[in-house]
């Protein structure tokens, strides 16, 4: 019988390249200015529904929101071994906080239904909030487990349920769960798969209507390789709770650092210039 899984994942700005034009003067993230990366917890998100399918049995879907060109971390998961890639793409959903995006990601789920897990990285490294992953499950009136480390069994009875280990920071717990479940996983969890050669070349063309010609889509369509593309309608979402207006976080200043030391001072490798820069540290109060 197996286990279905759907998988959240985002791409998210590149943060070891930040620029000036990181943010919009609005306090939103430019996404446009930055360059884009599969958000690195979510690839273990993925690794773990892919494995409970080799083991198990089931599907995995992936789904994202964003722009068109977010479409690209779908083929990744493609490329891994994802069985369905859905991209939900809406101006009305532009400058959503993680309350509207738990939201339309919870209607999205809703929508494809018929799923067991619902996996999420822990966080997103544009956000670091930790947010949207619970936040899904309390929308989908589900239980959830945070911060797993490992799957250790899984019960293909009435109901289903597995017996999972989440990491608690100075240990672990066991915790036995009745399905569905959402599970957010952390980056010690597993190691991804790379990309498997002939899912490539079968899916390096694959794409989203908006990425294409109308012409193009169907002749996509026609071989397999045309990614679901969703609007806020398709999943009967309430705009009163998408995007800004159904965003309460507000952005109460945005600083702008500028780093003006010029020059460095150079430490002697000997016990007495360590000695002398742990004392103007501490002068300093960096210790």
């Amino acid at each position: 019988m197996g286990f279905n899984s759907i998988v959240c994942v985002k791409q998210v700005p590149d943060t070891a390249n930040i620029t000036s034009d990181a943010m919009t003067p609005e306090g939103t993230v430019n996404r446009a200015a930055l360059p884009a990366i599969f958000n690195p917890e979510d690839l273990h998100a993925l690794e773990t529904a892919l494995e409970i399918r080799d083991r198990f049995g089931g599907t995995v879907t992936v789904l994202t929101m964003g722009l068109p060109k977010a479409a690209e971390v779908l083929r990744s998961c493609l490329y891994r071994g994802a069985d369905r890639a859905i991209l939900l793409t809406d101006r009305r959903a532009a400058g959503s906080d993680t309350l509207a995006t738990s939201y339309i990601l919870s209607q999205i789920v809703r929508t494809i239904g018929n799923y067991d897990f619902v996996f999420c990285g822990r966080q997103a490294i544009d956000g670091d909030t930790a947010q949207t992953g619970p936040q899904i499950a309390e929308k989908l009136e589900i239980p959830q487990v945070t911060y797993l480390e490992k799957v250790i069994d899984l019960k293909d009875g009435t109901p289903k349920t597995a017996r999972l280990r989440r990491n608690t920071g100075n240990g672990f717990e066991i915790v036995d769960v009745q399905l569905p479940v959402l599970v957010t996983v952390i980056e010690t969890a597993n190691d991804p798969r790379p990309f498997a050669a002939r899912k490539v070349m079968r899916f390096k063309h694959a794409a989203v209507p908006a990425e294409v010609t109308p012409e193009k889509a169907e002749e996509l369509k026609a071989k397999g390789l045309l990614m679901e593309q969703w609007t806020l309608d398709d999943v009967n979402a309430d705009l009163n709770r998408c995007g800004m207006a159904g965003s309460p976080t507000k952005v109460f200043r945005i600083e702008s650092i500028v780093l003006t030391k010029e020059g460095f001072v150079q430490i002697a490798p000997t016990e007495e210039g360590v000695t002398g820069l742990v004392q103007e540290l501490i002068a300093d109060r960096t210790l």
